[in-house]
């Protein structure tokens, strides 16, 4: 009797989490090859957790009959047990090997009937956990948008945060995305970091098990990762660089990174909303390789309001505040500039002072170089970068700042109309660096630059990676 031709018919449903990679992908080894030997065995260890272990079931042999003579001839025969597993991978880890033959035993052994996508995600999770500068993030602003349509000041959205609910929250995602492309959402708490992580994989087939190649299950390009800081209207975005070859003509839409973006910031804003709550992104100016960064900047601490010359108040280097109604005077410049570095290090024990106050041979400290400034620029520097800028907490690492005044100066008229036509910027610079803010204030200590002079988006006080500049003054713009 001939067999029946499989159907396949569209679906809006998203991609199941059990869906299998087969572990002979070469791809998968390079996303294991990722993690620590350490980090793949606790993976491990959680997979065969009693509580986990029905959803990433490893390959088992049951009895004699069901185990194949190719199988037991294989470089690791099935486990008859769970503990047998368990057994093999605590070897292992008291073993100290190389993390290969952990790579090994996974994909060759224990789960080579394939590795699903829910574990997949995990293991990219996991990664971002461990080495939290790996992407660029996008910080965005959660804006809530009257009756009306406006979107309302600033001071009444962050009055009220909504509360996400994970599985009502993924099904008014899914519900968002599914009529553009097919998606796997994977929902996690960052084990390191306040931070909720969001992951979707995008694929441009519209079946539930689409027919493609396996290699298209791990391609980098096709994944945006979405996280929600704890008690804050800020939602970072970024998307993994791709090193897998070009996508084709075909999947462009789905896979290009501008598309994707796209598509996941205008759902994210409509998932949390409600019918009388409605919410939408706003840009921030504000990238960065640091998680760190991002939530001390765009975060539920102090965020970008105590930056720059203000820090003297968030860090309580000085009494009082911008607000103080005491005259200017009470503390003197002369007074800030003693008192910054002492309440730097007066709760430190008395060795760590001594070790600090010692010049190491070979070796330049910031109090010496600082005794080649002249006291004028000193006092400018201080007054301008304040306390954060020789040892910023939230380093920047790129400031992109793109000019809009057109070079043969017809713009510096009255004409304000031609002037704001004039979008595209005619001179674009780019600074790069561990800590772009205290590249700039050193900058200012050899006396390259003059501090006084200085834009407040350049030395770290409004909080900004992207400026867009006309006449002098930054640009807020609703991209980002």
């Amino acid at each position: 009797m001939a067999r029946p031709k499989t159907v396949r018919a569209p679906t809006t449903a998203s991609l199941p989490s059990n869906l299998r990679i087969p572990s002979t992908t070469p791809s998968l080894v390079k996303s294991f090859g990722k993690l620590t030997r350490q980090a793949l065995l606790d993976l491990v260890f959680y997979w065969l957790d009693d509580r986990n272990v029905q959803s990433f079931a490893p390959f088992l042999a049951r009895d004699e009959a069901e185990v194949a003579d190719d199988e037991e001839l294989g470089p690791y025969p099935a486990e008859r047990t769970i503990d047998d597993v368990r057994n093999a991978y605590q070897e292992l880890q008291v073993r100290k090997g190389g993390k290969r033959e952990v790579i090994d035993r996974i994909l060759e052994g224990d789960w080579k009937h394939g590795i699903t996508l829910r574990q997949l995600a995990m293991i990219d999770l996991r990664y971002i956990d461990d080495h939290p500068s790996s992407l660029r993030w996008t910080a965005l602003e959660l804006t809530r948008i009257d009756a009306d349509g406006a979107q309302s000041p600033e001071t009444d959205v962050s009055s009220y945060i909504p509360r996400v609910h994970a599985s009502t929250f993924l099904s008014n995602v899914q519900q968002q995305i599914s009529p553009l492309v097919k998606a796997h959402y994977y929902l996690t708490r960052s084990n390191t970091l306040p931070l909720t992580f969001l992951r979707i994989f995008v694929t441009s087939s519209p079946y539930q098990h689409p027919r493609q190649p396996p290699e298209t299950l791990t391609d980098s390009s096709r994944v945006i990762y979405v996280a929600f800081p704890d008690s804050c209207p800020f939602v970072y975005t970024s998307i993994a660089s791709s090193t897998s070859p070009k996508a084709s003509s075909a999947n462009a839409v789905a896979t290009d990174a501008r598309s994707l973006q796209r598509i996941v910031r205008d759902a994210v804003p409509k998932a949390l909303s409600l019918p009388q709550q409605r919410y939408a992104l706003k840009a921030t100016s504000m990238t960065a390789k640091s998680l760190q960064a991002l939530l001390a900047l765009r975060g539920p601490g102090r965020s970008n309001g105590a930056n720059g010359a203000f820090s003297i108040f968030a860090d309580a280097v000085v009494e009082g505040s911008p607000l103080d109604p005491r005259p200017a005077h009470t503390v003197s410049p002369e007074e800030l500039l003693n008192q910054t570095k002492p309440d730097k290090i007066k709760n430190q024990p008395v060795e760590d002072q001594k070790q600090n106050e010692t010049h190491q041979p070979g070796r330049k400290t910031r109090n010496t170089e600082d005794t080649h400034i002249p006291k004028k620029r000193k006092l400018a520097i201080h007054s301008r970068f304040g306390t954060a800028g020789s040892l910023s907490s939230a380093p920047l690492d790129r400031l992109d700042v793109r000019l809009l005044d057109r070079p043969d100066g017809d713009g510096d008229g009255d004409d304000e109309d031609s002037d704001a036509d004039h979008t595209q910027p005619s001179l674009s610079l780019t600074f790069a660096g561990s800590d772009v803010i205290s590249g700039i204030r050193r900058l200012a200590e050899l006396g390259v630059v003059d501090p006084e002079r200085m834009p407040s988006w350049m030395t770290g006080e409004e909080a900004v990676s992207v400026a867009v500049v006309r006449r002098g003054h930054r640009v807020i713009k609703d991209s980002g």
